[in-house]
């Protein structure tokens, strides 16, 4: 049977501190999760928020390749009547493929957190399944401190799974909701929750849904599918409340690549190290480059006799190729780091660059030196496009800027400060010089330009500038420090990312801004043949 990934970023990882992402931030990451092969998106909980809402009713609109949005809640409060609990209630206004509830495996829950008898939650847990059973296409039952409820009393936590097999659940996913099992409590476990389930009969699916609070929620989670366990939960990066739950990015490859195992993210492998990126720029976090398959220094060697070993042959130093996830071998005392990747972007952009061409090294060393600087290009493949171009001559000039000036003037100190921005610039030889006031530089700025583009260029009256991500690289400096800007655009046909680096936050933000201008204006020759 194949092997269910199920992906709970969008909500498990939301719970991670300092990790905070917008409803289009979710959106993006869904489409990106969705390409990567993820069987099931955990969009959120309906009901504890407006953002998830939002969300479950803008991926209404999104059509996905093989995804299925599941939305998440817990069963019923003990006082409503199945047809009456708000949060049953929301997850079907959710209107999701999937519905996944958790309920209590524990006993000391029971009587602490719901305060109820044991009786009354295996009643809550039956009728809250059962009312939704009829109501959606996949029922997925998440079994909450499962192996702490088991190891305390495990006839009772049994029966909770028995309950939810009644009330129709098609999955049962043990929970090691506070992360404290270590893999060799694992296996009993699994073995008598199996032996249970064979007893009354049930033919239903297991899955595993572990949390990192003793460094083994990937080891539990491996352990578990080779037990028989066919659905696995995680996060991307390994993103979650407290530790973090298990981490996706690690499982997945495991499961492909050393048990063998079928799943339909196996063919899509090669996007994780782009998933992983992708994730950690909206959220505006750092990248852990010793992440294994997906970090920097993955697959990164350094002199001596390993750099000679792995040039002759890679696997003496690596486990395995890492373009199989889509990461590169790093020789961080050579020239050629990065090439293949850089070859690999050209074919993908449509162009034509070989293997022996000097502008691959070229491009190599512009983009060492760029990440060197602050820039970072996972979640801004639109500003290397363009890197590239501008390397190989193929870059088109549409427009030179001669100078800009940004005004902020604070009248009042009761009021918003007015924001003006002045720009002067050329297309061909003819000289534009524009103001325009905005919410903000960023916002000014964006306006002046695009006042003194349009009457060029029309179809920049198409294009929004869709979101706005400013990261500080180095601390230390305070006030002084380095940014990096990130950008997404979009019109009606697509969206795109690009980035800038500066200590000036205008100067960054400027970068960024005429980047994405010039993709713009780059597609749009493409898609009209005139390019």
């Amino acid at each position: 049977m194949p092997i269910e990934i199920y992906d709970t970023t969008l909500r498990d990882g939301t719970q991670a501190e300092n990790f905070n992402l917008s409803v289009d931030d979710k959106i993006r990451i869904t489409r990106q999760l969705d390409r990567l092969g993820i069987d099931f998106i955990e969009g959120g909980w309906p009901g504890s928020n407006p953002m998830s809402v939002e969300y479950f009713q803008k991926i209404r609109g999104v059509t996905l390749e093989h995804a299925r949005v599941s939305a998440f809640g817990s069963t019923r409060h003990f006082k409503n009547p199945p047809d009456k609990d708000p949060n049953l209630l929301a997850l079907l206004e959710a209107g999701t493929p999937a519905v996944t509830i958790f309920g209590k495996s524990w006993d000391v829950h029971v009587h602490d957190a719901l305060r109820i008898d044991l009786q009354d939650n295996l009643l809550i847990i039956q009728d809250s399944l059962a009312f939704l059973r009829p109501q959606v296409e996949v029922l997925l039952y998440d079994a909450e401190h499962f192996f702490d409820g088991f190891k305390a009393n495990p006839e009772y936590a049994l029966e909770t799974l028995r309950s939810a097999v009644v009330g129709g659940a098609e999955t049962l996913i043990l929970c090691d909701t506070n992360g404290g099992t270590l893999p060799h409590e694992i296996i009993p476990i699994i073995e008598r929750v199996k032996a249970y389930l064979k007893e009354t009969g049930a033919k239903i699916k297991l899955g595993i849904h572990a949390h990192n609070d003793s460094e083994a929620a990937v080891a539990n989670s491996l352990l578990a599918v080779s037990l028989g366990i066919t659905q696995v939960q995680g996060t991307i990066n390994g993103y979650g409340e407290r530790c973090g739950n298990a981490n996706l990015t690690s499982i997945i490859p495991a499961l492909v690549f050393k048990m063998r195992l079928e799943c339909t993210v196996a063919s899509r492998i090669d996007r994780l190290y782009e998933t992983s990126r992708l994730v950690n720029e909206l959220a505006n976090l750092p990248h852990n480059r010793y992440q294994p398959y997906v970090g920097e220094s993955a697959f990164a060697h350094k002199g001596g006799i390993h750099v000679s070993a792995v040039q002759r042959n890679p696997l003496t130093y690596e486990h395995i190729e890492p373009e199989r996830v889509g990461n590169i071998r790093r020789i961080l005392v050579s020239d050629q780091a990065g090439k293949s990747n850089i070859l690999h972007k050209a074919e993908r952009y449509g162009l034509n660059l070989g293997a022996d061409d000097p502008k691959v090294i070229t491009i190599v060393n512009e983009l060492k030196e760029l990440e060197n600087q602050g820039y970072q290009y996972e979640a801004a493949e639109a500003s290397f496009e363009l890197l590239m171009r501008r390397a190989m001559g193929l870059q088109k000039e549409y427009f030179r800027l001669e100078g800009l000036r940004v005004m902020n003037n604070k009248y009042q100190m009761d009021r918003p400060p007015l924001t003006e921005a002045t720009i002067r610039l050329y297309v061909g030889d003819q000289e534009v010089h524009t103001a325009s006031m905005g919410d903000g530089p960023v916002n000014a700025l964006d306006r002046a330009l695009r006042k003194a583009l349009t009457r060029f260029y029309p179809r920049l009256e198409e294009m929004d500038l869709a979101d706005y991500k400013v990261r500080v690289l180095s601390g230390e400096h305070g006030t002084g420090a380095k940014v990096r800007v990130l950008i997404e655009s979009r019109d009606q046909n697509a969206s795109w990312g690009t980035v800038g680096v500066s200590l000036n936050i205008i100067e960054a933000s400027w970068q960024a801004l005429v980047d994405s201008i010039n993709y713009k204006l780059m597609k749009d020759e493409r898609e009209t043949g005139q390019g």
